[in-house]
């Protein structure tokens, strides 16, 4: 029995021995491997750290919900359900118009292969005979195979539909774009808002959402006047002789003409798909950031054309500023012909949602994913819908504003999340954007990175930001080392 007691002593002060050594080592490697910790949460919960911008489900405010309803009851569309769910496919699935000198360039190659085709065949041949079949081909291949983009012209009728539709998707996905600005830049205050392309006015609940009464003057441009009067009577309450809720409200079907009117937020919400064709795309997105004074807020469909969209407004912007020379870049450009100073257009451009100025990565690798996020919302009650859906957008908001002014944190760089966080047992894996415009596939542990980094980590989601951390080869994975 002593024997038996001794040796259970003995192996007990041993494992006592064994553990000590192990979190004495375990100490050492955390110090080893440790990055240099910055305090980047300035007292802030790892939950609500400065890289969370995601919301959580969203309502549409309880006013315009009630208009809506009360709008859409009223019209009695017929089959509202079946043509609600057809315009949502047909917005989701909508593709830029094809270019004539792409149409041109496609066509031509195509005659040219058969062209071939037909000169590989042995005997004599009808030339004219061959280039008519030839040119039906041709005609008959591109009418299959090409996108044919056709405007939406929106009467009353198709309004409420897309109310039914769009109405709080659309907002979901706006009211998210704009709470980048007030985490990023919690003491900007807007005061003047321009809405490009207002259709029902979800710009303006979703602004109002954020910066409440600030704003004084908000512009709604639409070309469709049934749309501008819908958005009327859900802001009175689809009281005619009601006052809105929301005041300072205005709209309009053009733009306002004079360069000297800038606004301090100008958004334009699935306008751009609208657009029909490139050179108009790069027109409005010149002419609105002419009107930008503060921020400018782009959001598309989270689909391949919705983010190259997206892409083609960013670049067209860097391009002209990489164009211009250094004197044409000076903070006001004297105009002798209107002796007004105007404000130089491309002195400062900085995205907030995107980490670097670089070419977007996701569109450098095949097959191309587009750069997107999710938010959750509930979607008007009506038949058909359910409790919870997901809104899936692209956005851009590019600012004049100083870049230190709205940069988190000076002192430590920010990854953006491009999907969802996947927490395991003591590691996450991250997949993000990083500053020097790669994408990463990182696995965040507290023993390798910090006790901080992780729990920000584990407590962020797609679309948030979190720290940048220094690469290691072991922490770098492929999606098939999952």
């Amino acid at each position: 029995y002593l024997k038996m007691a001794s040796r259970s002593y003995i192996a007990c002060v041993l494992c006592q021995r064994a553990v000590q050594l192990k979190m004495t080592y375990r100490g050492m490697s955390t110090a080893a491997h440790q990055q240099p910790q910055v305090d980047f949460l300035k007292g802030a919960l790892h939950r609500k750290h400065p890289g969370v911008t995601n919301l959580n489900t969203l309502r549409l405010p309880e006013e315009l919900q009630v208009a809506a309803l009360s709008v859409i009851h009223r019209a009695q569309i017929m089959r509202l359900q079946e043509r609600t769910q057809s315009l949502t496919n047909f917005l989701w699935s909508r593709k830029r118009a094809i270019e004539d000198v792409t149409l041109k360039q496609k066509a031509i190659s195509l005659e040219k292969e058969l062209w071939e085709k037909e000169m590989a065949k042995r005997g004599d041949i009808d030339e004219q005979a061959v280039e008519d079949r030839i040119r039906k081909k041709v005609l008959s291949e591109l009418r299959r195979t090409t996108y044919h983009w056709t405007p939406l012209k929106y009467d009353e009728d198709l309004g409420v539909v897309y109310m039914a539709a769009r109405l709080a998707g659309a907002y979901a996905a706006v009211r998210r774009a704009l709470n980048e600005i007030k985490k990023r830049d919690s003491c900007f205050t807007p005061h003047s808002l321009l809405d490009f392309g207002s259709g029902l006015g979800t710009v303006v609940w979703a602004s109002h959402s954020c910066w409440g009464d600030s704003l004084k003057e908000m512009v709604c441009v639409d070309s469709s006047g049934p749309m501008n009067t819908l958005a009327e009577r859900l802001l009175k309450g689809d009281d005619e002789r009601g006052e809105p809720h929301i005041k300072h409200v205005y709209f309009r079907q053009f733009l306002p003409v004079s360069p000297k009117v800038q606004f301090d937020v100008v958004v334009a919400a699935f306008t751009l798909s609208e657009l029909p064709n490139v050179k108009d795309r790069e027109d409005a997105v010149f002419t609105l950031w002419r009107k930008t004074s503060s921020y400018l807020v782009l959001v598309e469909n989270g689909t391949k054309e919705g983010h190259q969209m997206l892409m083609e407004a960013r670049d067209t912007l860097l391009n002209r500023r990489l164009s211009l020379t250094p004197d044409q870049r000076r903070c006001a450009c004297f105009k002798p012909s209107h002796s007004v100073f105007w404000p130089c257009l491309f002195l400062t451009v900085f995205f907030l949602q995107c980490p670097h100025e670089l070419m977007c990565p996701k569109l450098a690798h095949a097959p191309i994913v587009p750069c997107n996020f999710q938010q959750m919302y509930h979607p008007l009650p009506l038949p058909g819908h359910n409790e919870q859906l997901m809104e899936k957008f692209s956005y851009l908001i590019l600012t004049r504003a100083d870049q230190a002014k709205v940069e988190t944190q000076r002192d430590v760089e920010w990854a953006r999340l491009i999907a969802p966080v996947q927490p395991r047992s003591r590691h996450v894996h991250c997949r993000m954007c990083c500053p020097d415009g790669q994408l990463q596939h990182l696995v965040v542990t507290a023993r390798k990175h910090g006790r901080d980094v992780y729990r920000c980590a584990r407590n962020s989601n797609w679309g948030d930001q979190v720290p940048v951390i220094q690469k290691a080869e072991e922490d770098i994975l492929s999606d098939s080392e999952r």
